[in-house]
């Protein structure tokens, strides 16, 4: 099962017709949307179907399921024609998408639904976090504290303090992760003024470590 998942069809046409990894892909495809939907759904109960929906298609998108076949180091181990070899097929995005995709067919085939479901919850933690850390499908604050996730960080924190009289007050709200002040936001309200905080700090991070 596992041969035939990293064979493609470039490699069957040389070798005799040998089964290739197109029907475990189409079965992956259909496993790996499944678990990442549910992962969403319950980690998201806040977010509708219109939101949920973007987000997974990152997650099982072709380059986003390329890096994690390179993390995994698939392309040395496919069963590549002559003609894909020399053009480069074992780090193809497409190739190695596919690949990933009857990995889990296979995986799901000789396993069953709970432990396909522990591996690639692993594999695609990062891809997970990073999807929903884009600061767009979600609020400032909840895209920071995915992103802190990712990068090893403490839970982000906020400092508010207040300024004006009781009918026009300010906040000012500053983001604090692991110990280190990273941003500061200023709002009518102490969730605005932390939102503008998140937002900030968000994008000063994302800078840090791209």
């Amino acid at each position: 099962m596992l041969q035939q998942a990293l064979t493609h069809r470039s490699f069957s046409y040389e070798n005799g017709g040998i089964a290739t990894n197109e029907r475990l892909e189409f079965l992956g495809d259909s496993v790996l949307g499944l678990l990442i939907t549910e992962a969403l759904f319950q980690r998201y109960p806040e977010l509708d179907e219109s939101k949920l929906s973007p987000l997974r298609s990152s997650v099982v998108s072709t380059r986003a399921l390329a890096t994690i076949a390179r993390e995994l180091e698939l392309g040395q181990y496919l069963h590549i024609g002559k003609g894909e070899e020399s053009t480069g097929g074992r780090d193809k995005n497409s190739l190695l998408a596919d690949s990933l995709e009857a990995l889990v067919g296979a995986i799901y085939i000789e396993h069953g639904y709970s432990v396909t479901a522990t591996a690639v919850l692993r594999w695609c933690e990062n891809a997970l976090a990073l999807a929903t850390a884009d600061g767009a499908t979600l609020d400032g604050k909840t895209a920071l504290q995915e992103l802190a996730a990712l990068y090893g960080l403490s839970t982000p924190e906020y400092e508010i303090s207040e300024s004006g009289p009781d009918h026009d007050k300010s906040f000012t709200a500053i983001a604090l992760l692991s110990g280190e002040r990273f941003a500061v936001g200023h709002g009518k309200s102490k969730r605005e003024a932390e939102q503008v905080a998140a937002k900030q700090a968000f994008e000063e991070l994302s800078l840090r470590f791209n």
